[in-house]
């Protein structure tokens, strides 16, 4: 299954890259060449789907960001396609430099409160200081506080950390990928027999189909021998832009909603039918000086 599931995703970058080819091709016909300096766009989102993006917003704007995961389309109507269960993450992102953005959060699933921080190393240029790729440094912190009776929870089991390089590339006004080399280490793991760090290596990209909708797509292949019942994170979304909002609609076979919960405990089979709808809300305010 993970041969497969690899082998889609490829066969869907390579499409997406054909059609980047065609668009670009069209675009230089029509505008001429590229204007000089650095390349914006990249992603709707600082979201893809359920990973970050490289996007990174302007200093002083604070992101509102409600996140929705509901249970799984197979399981009936009974519960109506999983409409009746959901999980929820209310987070706020800020910009506290135009490289820096400074995020808090609190998951349902898990009752798991999260942390990060996201820095700008490079960005895309075109002309003499060309630069061909965006790179982002991003790293997570989460605590969980379900409550287990059965276990002793000191402050350091309910840690988990992740470690992350984006690197993504705008090929043209519609097509951008992104790999996302990550490292997750959970202080507690569900059995003695697995490893406390899980290395995994992030795909995922954005094709747009007209100015304000895109079709993204988001794949975490992990490295190594991985826990029983658990799967490599897909995910296929769709993004509207209404000016101040970036609606994300998607699905998806992870629940939950932080990098330290979706790579190494996603629970679902995506070609199994364990599909979750979700979207993610975001609205921006602007609250410091530029």
């Amino acid at each position: 299954m993970k041969h497969f599931i690899s082998t889609l995703f490829c066969f869907m970058a390579v499409t997406l890259c054909a059609w980047g080819q065609d668009n670009l091709l069209k675009e230089l016909e029509e505008s001429g060449p590229e204007m000089d300096g650095e390349v914006t766009g990249t992603f709707k989102g600082t979201r893809l789907i359920n990973g970050h993006s490289i996007e990174i917003r302007e200093k002083g704007t604070l992101d509102f960001i409600i996140s929705h995961r509901f249970g799984r389309l197979n399981s009936g109507a009974y519960s109506l396609f999983g409409l009746d269960d959901s999980n929820i993450r209310l987070g706020l992102d800020y910009a506290a430099t135009d490289r820096l953005t400074l995020g808090l959060g609190r998951n349902s699933l898990s009752k798991v409160y999260d942390g990060f921080l996201k820095y700008r190393l490079l960005e895309q240029q075109n002309g003499p200081r060309s630069t061909p790729v965006s790179l982002v440094w991003f790293s997570n912190m989460s605590i969980t506080t379900f409550r287990r009776p059965e276990l002793p929870m000191n402050f350091q089991r309910k840690l988990g950390f992740t470690h992350q390089v984006l690197v993504a590339r705008k090929f043209n006004e519609s097509l951008s990928l992104q790999l996302s080399p990550s490292v997750v280490h959970r202080n507690l793991v569900p059995l003695r027999t697995e490893e406390n760090n899980l290395y995994a290596l992030g795909i995922g990209g954005r094709y747009k189909i007209t100015p304000r909708t895109s079709l993204n797509v988001e794949y975490f292949y992990r490295l190594g021998e991985q826990a029983r019942n658990t799967y490599n994170a897909l995910a296929i979304g769709f993004d509207i832009e209404t000016g101040g909002h970036v609606f994300q609609l998607h699905l998806t076979n992870a629940q939950a909603m932080t990098e330290t919960g979706f790579i190494p405990s996603t629970g679902g089979d995506f070609f199994g039918g364990d599909i979750h709808f979700g979207f993610n809300i975001s609205r921006s305010f602007q609250i410091g000086r530029q």
